[in-house]
């Protein structure tokens, strides 16, 4: 870290601690040359990544969309939706994209659910796949069992 006063590229951290809920941490710092103070701050840069709907349209990526499809196939079951969300989001924000697309969202989506609710999961397959008839439906059943 530069100082701001001498330009000097080294120095020491006195005192850290954690600010804005645990999203950043403010450093106090000593400059190794002149020994004056300054203060810094550091937090995590996330980056947005973009969604590429199924119709080419491009829009940034929306937890909230994304539970509220959750919530739905969650509905009155004992299931933590925004816990599954986090995880998706977890996901998709870990891979460092830039882009990805609403069906890798949505398969990332109904690995979560099929690991916490059979019930959920079929749901959400249900109204993601967009089942024609009895027939498709019963296909993906025979899979899920």
């Amino acid at each position: 870290m530069k100082c701001p006063h001498c330009g000097f590229e080294e120095s020491k951290v006195i005192d850290s601690r954690p600010v804005e809920e645990n999203s950043s941490i403010k450093r106090r710092r000593e400059c190794l040359n002149c020994q004056s103070r300054f203060t810094t701050f550091e937090m995590v840069e996330t980056i947005q990544p973009m969604v590429i709907k199924k119709d080419g349209s491009r829009e940034y990526f929306d937890k909230s969309k994304l539970q509220a499809g959750i919530i739905k196939a969650c509905q009155k079951r004992p299931v933590n939706a925004a816990q599954i969300a986090n995880k998706v989001e977890a996901n998709i924000l870990n891979a460092l994209r830039t882009e990805i697309t609403s069906t890798e969202i949505g398969e990332l989506t109904m690995q979560e659910l099929r690991k916490a609710d059979p019930v959920a999961y079929i749901r959400f397959v249900s109204v993601y796949r967009d089942f024609d008839d009895i027939d498709t439906f019963m296909q993906e059943l025979k899979k899920f069992l």
